[in-house]
C-alpha cells in the first residue's frame, strides 16, 4: 500500500491499535491495513470473530504483527489476567472492519459474548475512540434494522466510517463496500486522540 509521503504516517508511531476483524469476505484487506499500521511503527493487536477465521488464517495477522491474536473469550492468551480487561487498558484506538450487519445489531444490543463485541464493550470511548467500518451488501445496508443498529451506536459513542460504492463479492454493485486500507488509515489518522 504506497502512501507517497511517510511523514504522513509519522503520527502512528508508538500508537497502539485493536483491530477488530469482523467475519465477511473484506476481511482479507484487513492483512493489507495491519501491514500499513505495522510498518507505520504502530503496537498493533488483532482480535477475530469466529466467523473472521473462516476468512482470513489468525497466523496470517500473528505474522504480520508479530503478537497474538486474540480468537476465543474462553482461550486467554495469559490465563492469570482477563485478556478483554488488559487488550484494551493501553491502546489509543480500536478499529472494527468489516463489521457486518450482524456484528451491528450485537454492538447495538449491548452483546458482550464474542472478542470482538466483548473488547468493545470495555473500551473508554471518552478516551479511546471506537471506528466501526461497516461492510455489506446494498440490500442489507439500506435495511431499516441496519439504520437502526447505526443510529443507536453513533448515540453510544461509536465513530462510523461510511462505507464505499462498487462491486460486492455478492456480485452486484453499490453502497456498503469496505473501504480501502488507504482509507481506513485516514480514519485511524483523523481520530488518533492527541498524546
Amino acid at each position: 500500500m504506497d502512501h507517497g509521503d511517510p511523514q504522513r504516517l509519522e503520527p502512528l508511531r508508538g500508537r497502539r491499535v485493536l483491530l477488530g476483524v469482523g467475519g465477511g469476505i473484506a476481511a482479507f484487506k484487513l492483512a493489507g491495513l495491519a501491514s500499513t499500521l505495522v510498518q507505520a511503527g504502530t503496537e498493533t493487536t488483532v482480535a477475530m470473530s469466529e466467523a473472521a477465521t473462516r476468512f482470513v488464517t489468525p497466523l496470517t495477522f500473528e505474522s504480520i504483527t508479530g503478537r497474538a491474536v486474540y480468537t476465543d473469550i474462553w482461550d486467554p492468551i495469559d490465563r492469570a489476567d482477563p485478556q478483554h480487561v488488559r487488550l484494551v487498558r493501553e491502546i489509543d484506538l480500536m478499529l472494527i472492519a468489516p463489521c457486518t450487519m450482524d456484528l451491528l445489531g450485537r454492538l447495538a444490543s449491548g452483546l458482550a459474548g464474542d472478542p470482538l463485541t466483548l473488547l468493545a464493550a470495555v473500551v473508554d470511548r471518552d478516551r479511546q475512540p471506537t471506528l466501526l467500518a461497516p461492510s455489506m451488501n446494498e440490500v442489507m445496508w439500506r435495511q431499516p434494522a441496519t439504520r437502526r443498529n447505526l443510529e443507536q451506536l453513533r448515540r453510544d459513542g461509536f465513530v462510523v466510517i461510511e462505507p464505499a460504492e462498487g462491486w460486492h463479492a455478492c456480485r452486484t454493485g453499490g453502497p456498503g463496500r469496505l473501504p480501502e486500507p488507504e482509507a481506513l488509515v485516514d480514519a485511524i489518522l483523523t481520530h488518533l486522540p492527541a498524546r
